[in-house]
């Protein structure tokens, strides 16, 4: 092989994203980290971010085995805390994610005396958790919120 095309092939590797790293179709949004884990829309009202775990999550082949994993996640949720903060209005519901149900979460929590919304989503890649959280200023009105909660809802996997 070449050494220029050995370089070229080398470069796109380095520059590889992960194969499950976060796609935000939005408009204005951008990466605010090399590893495209987190992103904000231009005015920084909202914030995207992704994050893989070990631990083992399963996929839910019907809503009612989604509905009782969202009400273990809700159970769990409110009793945790953010910075010794309860976290509050905490919801969540089984959604289809084109034939295949998982979890939606939404709550408030308090940081630096501002209340923030998010949204969690829960994903199964390989057996293994992957949060996509989005999170803005609880009340913030910018177009970001609803395209945010769309792509949550409908679009990120």
């Amino acid at each position: 092989m070449p050494f220029r095309l050995r370089l070229l092939c080398l470069g796109a590797l380095l520059t590889a994203v992960p194969a499950h790293a976060l796609t935000v179709p939005m408009t204005g949004w951008a990466a605010t980290d090399s590893s495209q884990t987190t992103w904000a829309d231009t005015a920084g009202a909202c914030l995207l971010h992704e994050e893989t775990l070990t631990q083992p999550y399963p996929s839910f082949q019907t809503a009612d085995e989604a509905r009782t994993f969202a009400l273990r996640v809700q159970q769990t949720l409110m009793g945790q805390s953010e910075d010794g903060q309860k976290l509050t209005g905490v919801v969540t519901q089984p959604i289809d994610r084109a034939g295949t149900w998982t979890v939606l979460a939404v709550y408030v929590y308090t940081r630096s005396a501002v209340q923030y919304r998010a949204t969690q989503l829960f994903l199964s890649v390989g057996g293994r958790l992957r949060l996509v959280t989005g999170s803005s200023a609880n009340g913030e009105a910018s177009a970001c919120v609803g395209q945010m909660h769309e792509f949550l809802r409908f679009l990120a996997d």
